[in-house]
This record gives structure tokens, sequence and C-alpha cells, in this order.
């Protein structure tokens, strides 16, 4: 072969290399770019459409452009490689998607709900004059109301009273009950009375705690089982048990409202006015018992009232006849009494009674809780987070009568302290004028004050409130 042929030859390999490589270089640009319109454009996506419309059966139905249910073949349509391929993934992230949607849904609902339960308290409070105001802040027995020695049954002095003080409830006591029947009507009169002349559903309420006060239980006219003291509660679900069982008769009679669970643990053992009453020495035991107790309470449509707040176990001395100090700094509260009421703050228990015990070690004052800014605002609302309602003992206790022989003066301290409702006022009349009187002039009280506590009262009252998870157990 001559130089000149061997040149050619090497001429022609090098032309088909060079054209190799070029072709080879626009084949994968080809791909490329049939690869990036296929994925981010729509050019070919209705085509593959009407081929993929084309390849199923008459008797599939027709696939909406909404419907990604194209993307997921079956197992019959895969190709044998793939026959063991679980789908039920895709299947599980559309029922995840679907969840997702229902749970927005579920929030905007609920935020929707809520706006309309606002707007409807709002709208109550609005159309409420300032003498009905004030009046919600009480619970009151029927004596004081009415002037009758001893009640059992609500006629026309009763209506002819709630009609000038259509209070916010009205607390029974034993000698108000002689049977079923009786005190059905009685609570139904009372309840139509006050609905009649303020549109709110009044506080029926009654102290059946179990074993030593029971003012249902104990009066065998109504035939129905003491569930006996608390201190004989084992654990949480013969709590539960012994509040869905007084639970039941106390809403078949009409109450709504049991003061009760004890809350207080017991630590004092020369402690009598707690005693038996309280589930035990074991805070943890006190706080679990008494959520479950509430909750029975609660399914059978009764509202509960936790007590005595910051905790009465570790005292000696009784309220109903005396000042009592507690002697415990609020470490050592926190430590132990005040557990069992942290506990129902934090799943969302809807009323608190606060206790005439003074706690001069927390407050430097000798002032009892249920008339201490800093026991019931400072604590109780702003660093505990109690947002619901406070009830006060009862203001006909030595406690408070001691130290303020005017009713109205310790009505008026314990609503600027921050109590919603005062509990069985030693003289109700004097009690509500000088509230309303602190109210009208806006001095000592501020109407705005008022509205407040009635939004708490009214939202319990409207079942506006719901149970949270219990993050407090251990």
């Amino acid at each position: 072969m001559s130089n000149r042929h061997k040149k050619n030859v090497q001429k022609r390999i090098i032309a088909t290399i060079i054209t190799l490589i070029i072709l080879t270089a626009a084949g994968f640009g080809i791909v490329a770019g049939a690869s990036y319109l296929v994925n981010n454009t729509d050019l070919f996506r209705a085509k593959d459409s009407e081929e993929a419309s084309e390849e199923t059966t008459e008797a599939s139905e027709p696939v909406s452009e909404a419907d990604d249910s194209w993307a997921i073949a079956s197992k019959d349509e895969i190709s044998d490689n793939y026959a063991d391929v679980d789908v039920s993934v895709l299947s599980e992230n559309e029922v995840s998607d679907e969840e997702v949607s229902e749970n927005e849904v579920s929030e905007n609902e609920v935020s929707e709900n809520n706006a309309e339960y606002d707007a409807e308290i709002e709208s109550i409070i609005d159309s409420m004059a300032l003498e009905e105001k004030v009046a919600q802040l009480f619970i009151v027995t029927p004596e004081s109301i009415t002037g009758v020695d001893v009640v059992t049954q609500a006629g026309n002095q009763t209506k002819d009273a709630l009609s000038e003080y259509p209070v916010g409830g009205i607390i029974y006591s034993a000698s108000n009950f002689e049977d079923p029947d009786q005190t059905r009507e009685m609570l139904s009169n009372t309840s139509s009375y006050i609905k009649e002349f303020c549109s709110v559903e009044p506080f029926l309420a009654v102290d059946e705690e179990g074993g030593s006060v029971t003012r249902i239980a104990s009066n065998s006219a109504f035939g129905v089982k003491d569930v006996g003291p608390m201190a004989d509660i084992k654990d949480e679900n013969a709590a539960h048990e012994a509040g869905s069982t007084i639970g039941s008769y106390l809403h078949d009679l009409g109450f709504n409202l049991d003061m009760a669970p004890v809350a207080d643990v017991l630590t004092n053992k020369d402690n009598t006015v707690i005693g038996d009453r309280s589930f035990g020495s074991d805070p943890e035991k006190v706080g679990s018992c008494s959520v479950e107790f509430a909750k029975g309470l609660m399914e059978e449509g009764v509202t509960p009232c936790f007590k005595h707040f910051p905790g009465h176990g570790s005292t000696g001395g009784d309220t109903h006849e005396e000042s009592v100090v507690l002697e415990k700094s609020y470490d050592e509260l926190a430590s132990s009494d005040l557990l069992p009421f942290i506990r129902a703050i934090n799943m969302g228990m809807p009323v608190i009674m606060a206790s005439h015990i003074s706690c001069k070690e927390i407050t430097d004052s000798e002032l009892p809780t249920s008339l201490s800014p800093y026991m019931l605002t400072t604590i109780l609302r702003e660093q505990l987070g109690f947002d619901g309602v406070i009830i006060t003992d009862s203001f006909s206790m030595k406690a408070i009568t001691d130290l303020y022989p005017d009713s109205g003066k310790a009505a008026v301290s314990a609503i600027k302290a921050g109590a919603d409702v005062i509990l069985m006022p030693a003289d109700f009349h004097e009690a509500y004028n000088q509230v309303l009187s602190a109210a009208s002039s806006g001095e000592e009280i501020d109407e705005e004050r008022i509205n407040d506590s009635l939004r708490r009262i009214l939202k319990v009252k409207l079942g506006r409130y719901s149970l949270k998870e219990d993050t407090s157990a251990p």
C-alpha cells in the first residue's frame, strides 16, 4: 500500500471517529431534551392521556383530570418481575393526605365554633344590665335569698326573690331535701325562674363528696349508694366509678355542679377537717384520683369543683371555726399540696374553689387565699395558668366573718383579688349591694372586670370548655 493510500485510510478512520462522537453527543442531547419536555411541560401529556384511555377496558370509569388514580398500577398490570411489590404504600399516602385535609378542616371548624361561642357569650353579656351581671357572681343558699327558715320548695316566694336577684346559682344542704320528686320539682322551678329573668342557666349545686359529706346519699328516701370516703378509694378506676355514681344520681335530680372532688393532700395526721375526705397523702395518687373522680362527674353532666386551693391537708385548724395559717413556702407547696391542682389545671378542669387558708410565708400577709390578689391572680391565674372559674369557699365561715364582719367589704375584696364567684356570703343582700355599688361607680371595680368573670362563668354554664391531654401524669 502506498503512503498516499495509507494517509487516505487514516483520514477516513479519523473522520469516522469524529462523526461517531458527534452523533453520540447529539443523541444524548436529544434524549435529555425529550426527557425535559416530558417531565417539565404539558407537551406530551395530552397524548399520553389519550393512549392511556385507549388501553383501558370499556368497563372502566372515565378518569377525571383531578383523579390521580392513573398513577397507581394494580399488581396484575405490573410485569412479573414486580408482581410482589407492595402498592399499599401509595394507598397509605393517599389516606394520609386525606387525613391531613380532614385535620385542617377540623381545626378550621373548631376555630369557627370558638368564634361563634365567643360571640354568643359576648351577646349575652351585652344584653345584661349591671344588676344582672353582679347577681351572677353569687352562689347562695335558698334561705338567704328568700328569708325562709328552711326551703323545701320553689314557689312564688322563690320566684319573687329571683326576679329581683337572678343569682348565678343556688347551693342546697341536706335540710332542703325530702325525697326525689320534691327535689326535682324544687330544682326545676328554681332553674326556670332564673332563666326567665336573665336567660342564663343557674348553677344548681350541692356538696356531695361521698363518705362523711353527702347531702343526698345520707338520706334513705333517695335510695342511692354512698360511695364511701375517698380515703378508701384504692386507684383511679375506683375514683372514676365513684364520680360516675355520684354524677348519675345528681344529674337525675337536676344538679349541675358538685363541690367535689377534695384535692387536698393529707400530710398532717392531726388534720380533722379534711381527714378521710382526702384520697390520701401521696400527691400523685390524690392528683390522679381527683381527676378521674371529676371525669366521672362530667360524663354524667355534672361540673366538678376542685377544692380547697392551695391545699387544706397540711393544716391543723379549721377555717369553719377560725383563721388558719399554712406555714409553707411556695416551693414546699409546689412539691406536694399544689400538685393535684396543677394537674387539674393542665387538663383544663373548669372550676377551682379557693380556701380561706392564709399563706403568710408566700404573701407576707395574713389575708386568706380567697381574699389574696397574690394567691388568686399572681399564682393561680398567672403562674399556674388557670383560666376557669374561681369560686370562694363559703363566706359564712369564721375565717372570713371574723376578719370582715361586713359581708359587702369581704365580697368586694374577693372580686378585686380575682375571685369570680362568692359562695354563701353571711349577708347576701349586703354583699350584693356593695359589689353593685363598687361596679356602678367604677372606683373599686371596673365593669369590664365583672365582664371577665362573666365570660368564664358563661363558658362553664354553656359547656364551652373541653379537657386536654393529661400531661402531668408521671
